[in-house]
């Protein structure tokens, strides 16, 4: 059996394919706690699940940083190289459609982007709105640095994923991940977007600078 049928029979049961979309979307290792919530199976059936997507070559099993006693858990997210496969968008699919739409609606690269980053679900109000936001830059593909100072955050991103085309087009492509910040922002308690300072990626990280409104009394 080749490897494309072994992950379509895995990817054929309803749950395994509610947990590998589950996976996808999420862009972030999750353990079995949290897919077990989700699911609503005994944790045994999920880690049954989760071994045929892993024997499929469709999630990688890792083993989180270790938090205190205990053994360290064990965590899932779909293979890289899955993108584009299986209905999973690889970074230059999700830039095509934010293209698209630039081209359709006649929009600017800013409120696409800002669009599109608004689409995460609300953050807690209690939750640290700088960890909050590496977060999601982070599944987004960026690989932020976090450096704060007092009320400033900057958010040094290590990886561009449009690295290619911003480089033959900056402005589009920045702008839309000014408006992605922005939209991501929107949804998270009092962080801010000041300002996005760009760079070659070739050469250096652009920094996406923030700050953290005071709490309302």
């Amino acid at each position: 059996m080749s490897m494309q049928q072994l992950q379509a029979r895995a990817l054929g049961d309803p749950t395994r394919h509610t947990i590998f979309r589950y996976l996808a979307d999420q862009r972030r290792p999750v353990d079995v706690a949290e897919l077990t919530d989700y699911i609503g199976l005994h944790h045994n059936a999920i880690r049954q699940h989760l071994a045929r997507l892993v024997a499929a070559g469709l999630v990688v099993e890792s083993t989180a940083a270790p938090t205190g006693r205990g053994r360290p858990r064990l965590v899932y997210e779909v293979r890289p190289s899955v993108d584009s496969r299986w209905g999973v968008p690889g970074p230059y699919e999700q830039l095509s459609v934010l293209l698209s739409e630039i081209i359709r609606t006649g929009d600017t690269p800013v409120d696409v982007g800002r669009r599109a980053g608004s689409t995460l679900e609300i953050v807690a109000v209690g939750s640290d709105p700088a960890a909050a936001m590496a977060d999601r830059l982070d599944r987004y593909g960026f690989d932020p640095v976090t450096k704060r100072s007092g009320n400033h955050v900057d958010f040094v991103l290590r990886a561009c994923p449009f690295e290619t085309t911003a480089l033959a087009d900056p402005d589009i492509v920045c702008g839309l991940h000014l408006g992605l910040a922005h939209g991501l922002a929107d949804s998270i308690s009092r962080i801010v977007v000041d300002e996005l300072v760009r760079a070659d990626p070739r050469q250096s990280p652009c920094v996406l600078r923030c700050h953290i409104e005071p709490n309302a009394d």
